[in-house]
């Protein structure tokens, strides 16, 4: 595989200078074409200030980040924007879907904001749909169908652009089991069979269990990584356990 993305001493601070806190020190990794990367840790380990540096929503203190070639710490205000627009899908704990406009119109706002011509949208959207099971509900509106419906809704406007790298932030964390389940089933589909690029964060172990290879962070810090490989996904789940009794923070095994 090839390296997709490149983390490199990153380091983030908050505060003033009479009171400052690291919320990241010294992370580096980097993550391959087609993997399923899950981010752990507990509540203030910095694992949502490490996805916000990464999607760019918030700037790096010391330390790059690479996106192939490009390193995007160094990007313009104006750059930025359109490197999102290029590179990055987002699938949200909270859908971030748009009330007013149908499944089918939710799907192909950014090809349409893009200039795609419709005939190009219209088989693009039809095709993801069916992949990801939501083809019947195109003409129905994000209060019509159910969450997990909504979440997979999120997941073809993160595909449809065809992105280099899906972000997703607590993607399951709004559902309930059986939604979840769903969900994460399709997050596997992109992945296997899409060859979508995926770094997820998440607290929740049986939601990780998914995922081909987890980094653990404390104090904002890489405390640990685990790789599936052949592992079944219940002793990878029982691995991540493991990790978490560690950690000893308030990561979830709840479902």
């Amino acid at each position: 595989m090839n390296t997709l993305l490149r983390i490199e001493e990153l380091e983030k601070y908050y505060g003033t200078k009479t009171l400052i806190t690291k919320a990241l020190d010294q992370v580096s990794f980097s993550v391959e074409k087609g993997e399923f990367l899950g981010i752990m840790g507990a509540s203030g380990s910095g694992k949502t200030t490490l996805l916000n540096c990464i999607s760019t929503i918030d700037t790096v203190t010391a330390g790059h980040i690479y996106l192939g070639d490009v390193d995007i710490t160094q990007l313009k205000e104006e750059e930025l924007a359109q490197f999102r627009q290029r590179n990055l899908g987002f699938v949200f704990q909270d859908f971030n879907l748009l009330d007013t406009l149908t499944i089918e119109e939710n799907i192909a706002l950014a090809p349409v904001i893009q200039g795609a011509s419709p005939k190009k949208i219209s088989k693009e959207v039809e095709q993801v749909a069916i992949r990801l099971g939501i083809r019947d509900i195109l003409d129905k509106f994000p209060y019509e169908v159910s969450g997990g419906q909504r979440q997979r809704c999120a997941c073809a406007r993160a595909l449809i652009a065809h992105p280099s790298l899906i972000l997703a932030d607590e993607p399951t964390g709004a559902l309930d089991s059986k939604s979840a389940g769903m969900l994460l089933e399709c997050f596997t589909q992109m992945n296997q069979e899409m060859q979508a690029t995926i770094l997820m964060v998440t607290h929740d172990i049986f939601t990780a269990s998914y995922c081909s290879r987890i980094l653990f962070l404390r104090d904002g810090k890489i405390f640990s990584e685990l790789i599936k490989g052949e592992k079944k996904r219940r002793e990878f789940f029982n691995e991540i356990m493991d990790v978490v009794t560690l950690l000893g923070g308030d990561v979830s095994n709840a479902r």
